[in-house]
């Protein structure tokens, strides 16, 4: 039987869906004209502006120099916004993106966030993976030209503690095993990082550097970027 949304708009924020699953509980949420994802209680993101998750996909394919027709995995599908913007470019020859939550999938492909992917999700380039990125990431073995990676607020501000998994050595190690000589890893933060910089550069990354996206407010959102060795 389809999920049904609650659809009403109001001022104050309305809960359109709520699931309970093997990581906790995540929500979707209206908010005025905002959609909002919302897993444990704690905030993820919103459907306000999308510029941080532009950003992460750019910045990964710029620092591919031009490489022909490359791959890419993003890590998280979120509100869409880095797959729609992927699929918008023609350069990338195909697009898996990897989510472990499968309301998140269900929002996406018959509920409201739609409104944000459903170009992309018909896209042939597109593929979606029910997973645990952790997981995924030290099972799999594709490789991929570039590794675009938005699950948590940061390497220190995970969602959930398994996540955490995803950024030390042996995650990063994994990572690193995902992507072709020269791929490029981005990973979102909503604040820059010395020690994830150097938790790149022992995971023998080379190129480690972070580029700020602005925000109307606070400290900037961050990519943290690392390549590997060719």
């Amino acid at each position: 039987m389809p999920t049904s949304y609650n659809t009403s708009v109001t001022e104050g924020p309305v809960v359109l869906d709520r699931r309970s699953g093997p990581h906790g509980e995540v929500v979707l949420r209206r908010h005025g004209d905002l959609l909002q994802i919302i897993a444990n209680g704690c905030f993820l993101m919103d459907t306000s502006d999308g510029r941080s998750e532009r950003r992460l996909v750019d910045a990964a394919l710029n620092a591919l120099h031009g490489r022909p027709a490359p791959t890419v995995l993003i890590g998280g599908l979120g509100v869409g916004f880095s797959l729609a913007h992927a699929a918008q470019n023609p350069r990338w020859k195909r697009i898996v993106v990897v989510e472990r939550e499968q309301a998140v999938i269900d929002w996406h492909r018959a509920g409201p966030l739609s409104q944000v992917s459903a170009e992309a999700l018909a896209d042939p380039r597109t593929e979606i993976v029910h997973a645990d990125l952790v997981t995924f990431v030290h099972a799999s073995e594709e490789t991929y030209d570039a590794l675009c990676l938005d699950i948590d607020n940061g390497p220190g501000w995970t969602v959930t503690e398994d996540n955490e998994g995803l950024y030390s050595p042996a995650g990063l190690e994994a990572c690193r095993e995902r992507l072709t000589p020269g791929g490029v890893l981005a990973v979102w933060s909503a604040q820059p990082s010395s020690l994830f910089e150097e938790s790149l550069r022992n995971a023998q990354f080379q190129g480690v550097r972070t580029e700020e996206v602005p925000v109307a407010r606070g400290v900037p959102d961050v990519v943290h970027l690392a390549t590997r060795a060719e």
